[in-house]
């Protein structure tokens, strides 16, 4: 920054007592140097160029008169010039946090599948056991096997808000009234689930369960008044028309099975609708994960009794022992795949807390092919060309319809 020249030229002459004014001029002011200054993000400060006018006076005889010099002409700048020295270091940590979050989705993915596929494997060992004769026979109590996997979620959860790896809400009586037919119906989509997997094979209830969304038009339409566009009902026919191929070609088909899955579906499915009916005020709505964990505990609370008074106790060493049952190999199933039913499940809900439903949908219509390919290929499930071709219809019905899902009617104008 420069001085401030000021120049005191003074020459004023009076009629009645003329007298010359000595003209005193002032040097410039002295600063110091200029100083650089640097920001907390590696960015240079430097003072301005900005030059000061040079101010003339002259004594009138109203007083004296100060002002720029006119004839000085002197570029204007608007202060501190900031010039950036690491331009690429934006674009450098914006390429590293894009890396980042995909690599952590794509992650989340992988253990989704990963999860899905274990849960699958070993719950259908869980729901089969070999007797003293090495003969595979199916454990005949759904609900035991239902409540173990709910017992094993409520002491994760429990774990989670103990050790603080996930806030403990604050729920009131109105939300846990809001909840309950949620964590009904979570019950018996689960409880159906293990029922069909007992009865048929697992890929033939992933193929049943490919039409959730069938289910789900039509439930939002009956309750939520949310009538499909043509697109997606377009889409609802290959769907319903692979899961019947596959049903007439599958080896290992039973009406119990059957019905089984399309009770899971129906009441999965009503889950989804009563969360959006019920579940609407900001004040009284959860995050995903804190709703499954209420959910799970709730659930096991509602399996308990039921599983007792049906099924009774029916995981007791002397009773499977009794059986001719391997206890350990039985309970480490068991065990395993109630660990992945929880696991598979928050991860879910963390992948749809990071991406689109839409995303999502597309994501779960690929972990059920997934899951009928590896459960085909584990069990060595006998599958004919037709049935093949059954299941691969209704799946593409299922990826059609998260794409069509995006498409959004027209307003009508009037």
């Amino acid at each position: 920054m420069q001085g401030t020249a000021i120049a005191f030229s003074p020459t004023v002459s009076l009629s009645a007592n003329p007298r010359k004014l000595s003209v005193h001029r002032c040097n410039p002011l002295s600063h110091s140097p200029p100083q650089r200054h640097r920001l907390s993000n590696g960015s240079a400060l430097l003072p301005s160029s900005r030059k000061f006018a040079p101010i003339s006076c002259s004594l009138k005889r109203t007083g004296w008169i100060c002002g720029p010099n006119p004839a000085t002409t002197v570029p204007e700048s608007d202060g501190f010039v900031v010039r950036a020295t690491t331009e690429g270091d934006g674009a450098a940590e914006t390429a590293k946090s894009k890396f980042t979050n995909t690599l952590v989705l794509g992650t989340l993915f992988g253990l989704w599948y990963l999860f899905n596929i274990y849960f699958n494997i070993y719950n259908k060992q869980a729901n089969m056991y070999f007797n003293e004769n090495l003969v595979l026979k199916a454990f005949h109590y759904p609900m035991t096997v239902t409540l173990v996997q709910f017992a094993v979620g409520t002491v994760l959860v429990t774990l989670m808000w103990t050790l603080n790896l996930y806030k403990r809400p604050k729920i009131s009586g109105a939300q846990l009234a809001l909840i309950l037919p949620l964590a009904v119906v979570h019950t018996l989509g689960n409880l159906f689930t293990n029922m069909s997997l007992g009865k048929v094979a697992v890929s033939f209830t992933h193929t049943i369960k490919a039409m959730e969304p069938f289910f789900s038009v039509v439930l939002s339409a009956m309750f939520l008044g949310e009538f499909p566009t043509l697109w997606v009902v377009s889409s609802l026919l290959p769907i319903v028309g692979g899961v019947a191929l596959a049903s007439m070609t599958e080896a290992s088909f039973n009406w119990a099975g059957f019905w089984s899955a399309m009770a899971s579906n129906l009441t999965n499915q009503s889950r989804n609708v009563l969360s959006k009916k019920f579940m609407v005020k900001k004040e009284e709505s959860l995050d995903n994960i804190t709703l499954f964990s209420i959910i799970t505990i709730m659930s096991f609370f509602l399996m308990a009794p039921a599983a007792i008074f049906f099924e009774g106790v029916k995981f007791t060493p002397s009773y499977l022992q009794a059986a001719g049952v391997n206890i350990n190999q039985l309970y480490t199933r068991s065990l395993i795949a109630a660990l992945c039913f929880h696991a598979y499940q928050q991860v879910s809900y963390m992948i749809l807390q990071r991406v689109s439903p839409v995303t999502h949908s597309v994501g779960n219509c690929v972990k059920r092919v997934v899951v009928i390919v590896t459960s085909v290929l584990f069990f060595r499930t006998p599958v004919s060309p037709i049935n093949s071709l059954g299941t691969g219809i209704a799946l593409a019905g299922v990826f059609l319809y998260s794409r069509v899902k995006r498409i959004k009617p027209k307003p009508k104008t009037a």
